[in-house]
């Protein structure tokens, strides 16, 4: 029978495959309201339970928490929840979401006006990095001779690395000038998002998706993307280029055709 331990086990061994503590953390949490309402869970009351609430995204998360603990229990053949293959999924609604362009980028240029200003642009545009990241960035973090940033606190949890583009390292370099410690920005997550609003300038998340369109557009590779934005499967690169993967396609096509001798015009 499936008890509360168990679901600590469960939410360890996803940390120990290197796996979202965040979305552990969620997983369980739902897990636990539902055996607040079923101590033994049933197919028809775990189907019950998702179709209670009428968010669609909240019955989506359910039924992942669930299917995944299924699997999980599977794997350790632990005897429940055995008809996890069966619980539905409800189908997120994808909506249009703005993703920044070249346009945006010198158009934001025209619009900062501190150095403070100019380095949050050129590390949103160079770096894809999340609001989060970008305020816990620390002096120490900034690697001007090599020309990349170490993002110690992600999302995942697990640190990485992102490479600085020539303008990004020259905005950082002018704005960290003299300073051994402390924060890069010296911003909070919300200051960040208030600071681009008066700027009127497009989100975050729209930078981040704007940096991986233009990063696969210029031909770095789709591993390299993930990699340098702490995506552990290609899931999130595909939901953020998916509106121009025919754009996408037909610049990866050019680009191989100019490689190929015998085949320019």
């Amino acid at each position: 029978m499936l008890d509360t331990s168990l679901l600590s086990e469960f939410e360890l061994d996803w940390h120990l495959a290197g796996k979202s503590p965040r979305t552990a953390a969620n997983y369980r949490n739902e897990l636990a309201k539902l055996l607040v309402q079923f101590s033994d869970p049933t197919l028809t009351n775990v189907k019950s339970w998702i179709s209670s609430t009428e968010s669609m995204v909240v019955r989506r998360k359910r039924g992942q928490a669930v299917r995944a603990l299924g699997r999980w229990a599977e794997e350790h053949e632990y005897g429940f929840f055995e008809w996890w293959r069966r619980v539905p999924l409800a189908r997120e609604v994808q909506r249009p979401q703005q993703t920044c362009v070249e346009s945006d980028y010198r158009e934001a240029l025209t619009r900062v006006r501190t150095l403070r200003d100019r380095a949050l642009i050129e590390i949103l545009w160079s770096c894809g990095l999340r609001r989060g990241e970008i305020a816990n960035l620390v002096v120490e973090d900034v690697n001007l001779a090599d020309g990349f940033l170490i993002i110690r606190k992600s999302k995942t949890g697990r640190p990485r690395v992102a490479p600085l583009s020539p303008a990004g390292r020259h905005a950082l370099r002018r704005l960290i000038a003299g300073r051994k410690e402390g924060y890069v920005f010296e911003m909070t997550t919300n200051a960040i998002r208030l600071r681009l609003q008066r700027l009127r300038l497009p989100s975050a998340h729209a930078w981040r998706r704007g940096w991986a369109v233009e990063s696969l557009r210029k031909g770095v590779s789709e591993s390299s993307v993930r990699a340098v934005a702490g995506w552990s499967s290609g899931a999130m690169v595909a939901r953020y280029t998916r509106a121009l993967s025919g754009e996408l396609a037909i610049s990866e096509f050019q680009r191989a055709w100019q490689e190929r001798p015998g085949t320019s015009q």
